[in-house]
Order: C-alpha cells, then sequence, then structure tokens
C-alpha cells in the first residue's frame, strides 16, 4: 500500500508544474497589462506633455488651471505605468485567496467609475 501512497504522491507533484514559476507568471501577466494599457498610456502621457490639449475638453475643464490639468495627466502616466508592474508583483507573490480579493475590489472600482462617469459626464 505504501507504493500506492508513494505513486499517488508523484502524480500529484508532477501536476503541480507551476511551482517555482510564480516570477515568470507575473512577468507574464505585467506584459499582458502593458499591451492592454499601451493607448491609455500614451494618451495620457500625450495629454501631459501638451498643456493645449486642454482645448480637446472644452466646457469640462476650462476652469483649472494648465498647472492642475497638467499634474492631472502626470499623475494619471504615473499610475498607468506602475499598473503592469503592480499587477505582475500581485501574481507573483499573493495567494489565489488574495488575487480574488483584490480582484473582486479592482471589478467593484470599475464598475463604480462607469457608473459616476455615465452620471457626471454625460
Amino acid at each position: 500500500m505504501s507504493s500506492k501512497g508513494s505513486s499517488a504522491a508523484k502524480r500529484e507533484a508532477a501536476m503541480d508544474i507551476t511551482e517555482g514559476k510564480s516570477g515568470l507568471w507575473g512577468w507574464l501577466a505585467g506584459l499582458v497589462v502593458l499591451a492592454l494599457i499601451a493607448v491609455p498610456l500614451s494618451a495620457a502621457f500625450a495629454f501631459a506633455t501638451h498643456p493645449h490639449s486642454q482645448q480637446l475638453f472644452a466646457g469640462r475643464l476650462e476652469e483649472v488651471g494648465t498647472g492642475a490639468y497638467q499634474a492631472f495627466w502626470w499623475l494619471v502616466t504615473v499610475f498607468l505605468v506602475a499598473l503592469p508592474i503592480l499587477v505582475g508583483y500581485a501574481i507573483a507573490k499573493l495567494s489565489a485567496r488574495s488575487l480574488a480579493i483584490v480582484g473582486a475590489i479592482v471589478a467593484l472600482f470599475v464598475i463604480a467609475i462607469l457608473v459616476l462617469g455615465q452620471l457626471f459626464v454625460f
């Protein structure tokens, strides 16, 4: 019977092919996120470096100064640059339960942003 138990343990160990490779999964997840946010990242950088783009948001951003406009877009740019790094780190270091909790919180924030955007912008 001990040979059956040891063969089951060997099969279970062989099935876990991701053991020790969480860093690689983190890099892959970060790279995928970077590819997904490439266009918003370049747009945020363009808005931050060209203050005359404030005229594109006519009516909404006329009251704020040029400095505040640029500071906002630089802040958005920094957050977008940090996002792939944070996602990769989270995938590499957090447990499955922690990832599910963080994913649920992010999903709720995205839903709240979409609802508030629809209420106040349009």
